[in-house]
């Protein structure tokens, strides 16, 4: 595609004609250098689902819980609990010696206000909010859930990678409506955030907490002990992928998170450096609509959409031309998994039918109104897809008002529920990482409740009733046939549009080890030689 051509253009004369960009060099074999998918614009785990956020978060914060890399919950912050027979009460008990970052104790009242505040955002959490009795602290160490119907999927709730994640904050900081953002980050995890450091844009540091007592399990994801071979992390921001690349090649940083498949060649022929698919889990671009205003508050503009997009042109804007990175997705579900199904996605797949989309439109009333495409042109995901979603629109003969900003300011705006014409939106793009969308549990853009639903908001009676036949199914058998209804029935409803699977890269110096294969960083048991 041209604009691939493009970039791999831009990318090589900038790496060889370029100055070396403006950074420390990252010689101190205690400090790593690191550049994220995205800017750290807040950091607020509970308030927003980007992934940037979770991903520091996963630093300050600790959980009760964690998965593996079998997405297998393991103790945390918890030594252990016990479940009553009937499976409605939930006992639980924190080890001995956690501490916040401010030198306080972790305390059962902390982790109340902490899962009241999260259960108020995330779907996992308002399951069993809708069904409890009573969350109490029985004493210091001891809290106890009282629910009025068994939630067998209790421990991966609270110990599940996808944001809202369950972190423990003080109290005083989990009072905080969870509607708004917290301005203290006093954590319980392996490292401090330097608050007097952070320049949004441009720098966000991190050093290592002397008081967290790590687990005796090794680390593996976010279960086991997260032993911090570093003192201190910086992450720097350089949105500029070919910036980024010549930091990383001369050594100015240690580890990009998210190198695009055009430098990727580069990167491979400097001896220097090792590039991998970050997480084989792979990832599930995400066409997004705002249910609530139309036109897609009819379905019918939705499906126009929906007959028209062609998955192949998103993932080659993503990923580029190599086949091994993408491939076309009829589900809603990660590939190669268990419970993957393709119920109902034809769809997305054969011939695309533009005039059938235009009569679509005009049945769905559509009379011309501006779309409102919000695009995160500093992240080459949205960026790419974004682009090509304005071309579509424009052939189906919709009035796109295309709104370039960055990932930070569209993580604000989407929040909104104000009419596109007062600051909202129709339509973002975002992606899913794999590990997020294998069933419905931890798949909070699967969810159709309405005005407690991600960002968009549709509601869906139907597809709710399937999603709590799923979580009472008594065996796996059962709940993969529960998964393809709802795979069915959200592509008839198209509560989003999947533009396809791909896998992403990331690289790092040869004299950083123990990077391993994730849905994010992991940084414990990272360390510089």
């Amino acid at each position: 595609m041209k604009r691939r051509d493009f970039l791999l253009t831009a990318a090589s004369g900038a790496m060889s004609g370029l100055a070396a960009p403006n950074l420390a060099r990252a010689a101190d074999n205690r400090v790593l250098r690191f550049i994220p998918q995205a800017n750290l614009a807040n950091l607020d785990p509970i308030w927003g689902t980007q992934y940037v956020v979770r991903n520091a978060s996963l630093l300050i914060w600790d959980t009760l819980y964690g998965v593996d890399a079998s997405l297998t919950p393991k103790s945390q912050m918890c030594e252990g609990h016990e479940m009553a027979e009937d499976g409605k009460t939930w006992t639980f008990r924190l080890r001995d010696g956690l501490k916040f970052h401010d030198g306080t104790p972790v305390l059962s009242r902390d982790v109340v206000a902490s899962l009241n505040r999260w259960m108020a955002r995330d779907p996992n959490g308002q399951t069993i909010k809708h069904t409890l009795d009573s969350l109490d602290a029985v004493d210091d160490r001891t809290f106890r859930f009282r629910l009025s119907k068994p939630f067998t999927k209790m421990l991966f709730a609270l110990g599940k990678a996808n944001a809202p994640v369950a972190f423990i904050m003080p109290e005083r900081l989990a009072r905080t409506d969870p509607f708004a953002q917290i301005s203290e980050y006093v954590g319980s995890g392996p490292m401090v955030f330097k608050k007097d450091e952070w320049v949004p844009g441009s720098n966000a540091v991190f050093e290592k907490f002397a008081g967290y007592q790590p687990r005796a399990e090794a680390g593996e994801w976010m279960a086991g002990g997260k032993r911090m071979m570093l003192d201190r992390i910086e992450w720097k921001i350089i949105p500029d992928a070919a910036t980024a690349s010549a930091a990383l090649q001369n050594g100015e940083v240690d580890w990009w998170e998210t190198p695009i498949p055009d430098v990727i060649p580069l990167l491979k022929r400097n001896g220097s450096i090792s590039v991998d698919i970050a997480d084989p889990l792979g990832n599930v671009g995400s066409f997004r609509m705002n249910h609530m205003y139309k036109p897609f508050s009819d379905v019918r503009a939705r499906r126009a959409v929906q007959i028209v997009l062609s998955q192949s042109d998103y993932m080659q804007a993503v990923v580029g031309n190599d086949p091994a990175l993408w491939k076309e997705l009829p589900s809603f579900f990660t590939p190669g998994t268990p419970s993957y199904s393709a119920a109902g996605g034809e769809v997305l797949s054969g011939p695309r039918k533009i005039d059938a989309a235009k009569k679509l439109l005009a049945e769905a009333g559509y009379d011309g109104e501006k779309i409102v495409l919000l695009v995160a042109t500093d992240v080459s995901i949205t960026k790419g897809e974004g682009d090509i979603t304005a071309e579509l629109l424009k052939q189906l003969g919709m009035n796109v008002d295309y709104v370039a900003t960055d990932w930070g300011t569209v993580g604000q705006r989407r929040a909104k529920k104000d009419p596109p014409e007062k600051g909202g939106w129709n339509i973002f793009h975002t992606w899913h990482a794999g590990a997020d969308c294998i069933n419905p549990a931890p798949y909070t853009a699967l969810r159709t409740n309405g005005d407690q639903a991600w960002f968009g908001w549709p509601k869906d009676d139907h597809i709710e009733a399937l999603i709590a036949d799923w979580y009472n199914a008594p065996d796996d058998a059962s709940g993969n046939r529960i998964i393809a209804e709802i795979d069915r029935a959200s592509m008839d409803f198209v509560t989003y549009i999947p533009t396809g699977f791909f896998l992403a890269y990331q690289g790092w110096r040869r004299n950083v080890s123990g990077v391993v294969k994730a849905p994010f960083p992991v940084f414990w048991g990272v360390q510089k030689s």
